[in-house]
């Protein structure tokens, strides 16, 4: 079975080997949902992290032969050739992979049904009344109709009302009472669909059915969007929307119900469950283009209904055959961030800014004016003193420190992600009182005395090279809250990472280990 599927891998990596190449590396990960491929080629001594191709059907039916074989699913594999053939094969469960993206190494996931905490969960809930109203809502909705039917020149045909029991039955299903103007509309046509065809009358969006509704919050029925893994997660950060404190830091929510769609993985969404400022059943964009945090619309149906006829009285709409395109103000409904130099003025809604490829110390002070900072990354850059972090609610942090030290970080209310370079010897001790802090990176930081980490109250993500973790082995100091860790070397194999995981605690005795030589179509083993 294995020779079977790794035959015809080595073939194409060897078919498309570049000139005096001595080893090519191919990392996968391959499972029910796909497979994903990275690696390289040693070519005259430099490792070239490119090129290796993507035998897709081989790898798939390598994990679905594990599957059957073993139950794991997905699969994380290591294969290593040489042009004579050899080759050397090492094939894990899911709970050892290969660092994707930007970084290096490999993943030891400890913990697989772990998930970061989202920052709106805590957030002071809403406690004003609701802005809709049901009948001017429903007054709005069929004057909105009326208009848009005198755009195009005949009425637009909707599926019958749906009927208060229909109704209640969805409220029992989704656990959430509809907004009362939502629930009006629904009482003269349940959505804009007849079949497959929609009406698309929330400015682009097509309005659900209420079976529709509740199936898509079925299918986010925990509340919370998808887990891209540690790579990206570890230090990602949920932004706030404007006006700021109204909608809850979520990427996702059980209170938000999606009612309109795109079909493209975005959502219009009533929100029953509102931050400290917001109002229940104000109006949300969530979904696919959201995980950074949801967007506010309107106050209410009532309101999102009254902008629509505002809009069809200013004209400011486009009519293309049967559909009707409202253009609204142009807004840019990102957080507000700063990829560059920190500006002369620093505006104070400036949530996120990354500081790129600087030759001179970063002075962090003008930062001060940035009271919503959520996430300050100092890219291959350099600052001397974290003094003006102190006072900032920033919750991911990445920078080089030279000279400086971490004591203004202690205590620090909000910081919850740290990559750390150095230039000199750092103490960690100011981080024992961080108590939001759940990722840390390591890798680049000399730490002579990393037994502090075991004092860290919630770790869950810790990233250091192969000799940082030996020494923290070693000395029986590992954090006891992790729910993965990095071994971070840009060399590490799939071995070492196996060994790692092992120290840990996970079982990799069962870790499948083939190697062999593939003679090629000449039949001499040569490339």
């Amino acid at each position: 079975m294995v020779e079977q599927a790794v035959g015809p891998i080595v073939e194409a990596l060897a078919a498309q080997a570049p000139n005096g190449w001595s080893q090519a590396v191919l990392h996968s990960r391959a499972g029910r949902r796909g497979s994903s491929v990275t690696g390289g080629y040693t070519v005259r001594g430099e490792y070239r992290n490119t090129g290796v191709p993507n035998p897709y059907r081989e790898l798939m039916a390598l994990g679905e032969a594990l599957r059957m074989d073993r139950g794991w699913d997905p699969v994380s594999l290591e294969l290593r050739c040489r042009p004579s053939g050899e080759y050397r094969l090492v094939v894990f469960h899911g709970a050892v992979t290969r660092v994707t993206g930007g970084g290096s190494g490999f993943h030891v996931i400890l913990d697989g049904d772990y998930r970061l905490p989202q920052p709106g969960r805590h957030q002071q809930p809403g406690t004003a009344a609701p802005a809709g109203d049901p009948e001017p809502a429903a007054a709005r909705f069929r004057a909105y109709l009326q208009r848009r039917a005198e755009i195009l020149g005949h009425p637009e045909e909707l599926p019958p009302p749906a009927t208060p029991a229909a109704i209640d039955e969805a409220e029992r299903r989704l656990g959430r009472r509809l907004p009362a103007d939502l629930r009006a509309l629904y009482l003269i046509a349940d959505g804009d669909g007849v079949g497959y065809d929609h009406r698309y009358l929330f400015q682009g969006n097509a309005w659900l059915s209420l079976e529709s509704m509740v199936a898509e919050h079925s299918d986010w029925s925990g509340g919370d969007r998808p887990w891209y893994g540690w790579d990206l997660e570890w230090d990602s950060v949920v932004f706030d929307t404007a006006p700021a404190d109204t909608v809850r830091r979520c990427g996702a929510h059980p209170g938000w119900l999606r009612f309109a769609t795109g079909h493209d993985g975005n959502f219009l969404a009533v929100d029953t469950d509102p931050a400290r400022d917001g109002r229940p059943g104000q109006i949300i964009h969530t979904g696919r283009d959201y995980d950074q945090g949801p967007v506010y619309a309107e106050d209410s149906i009532t309101s999102l209904l009254g902008m629509y006829l505002e809009l069809l009285d200013q004209g400011a709409y486009e009519k293309a055959g049967d559909h009707i395109e409202l253009l609204s103000p142009t807004s840019d409904p990102a957080p507000q961030r700063i990829i560059g130099e920190i500006p002369d003025e620093v505006p104070p809604t400036l949530q996120a800014i990354h500081i790129n490829n600087t030759s001179d110390l970063v002075d962090l002070t003008p930062l001060t004016a940035a009271t919503h900072l959520r996430l300050l990354h100092l890219n291959r850059s350099t600052t001397a003193d974290l003094t003006p972090v102190r006072e900032l609610p920033v919750e991911s942090l990445r920078l080089t420190l030279t000279g400086g030290d971490l004591t203004p970080l202690e205590g620090h209310p909000r910081l919850t992600a740290l990559a750390l370079n150095t230039t000199a010897p750092v103490d960690l001790t100011p981080l024992r009182t961080t108590h939001q802090l759940r990722g840390l990176d390591l890798s680049g930081a000399d730490v002579p005395d990393l037994t502090v980490l075991a004092d860290l109250p919630d770790l869950r993500f810790l990233s250091l090279t192969a000799r940082q973790w030996t020494a923290l082995l070693d000395e029986g100091k590992v954090p006891p809250t992790l729910a993965a860790a990095r071994l971070a070397d840009a060399d590490a194999t799939f071995d070492e990472a196996l060994a790692l995981a092992a120290r840990l605690g996970l079982d990799t005795d069962d870790a499948l280990r083939a190697t062999g030589t593939l003679q090629t179509a000449d039949g001499d083993g040569s490339p």
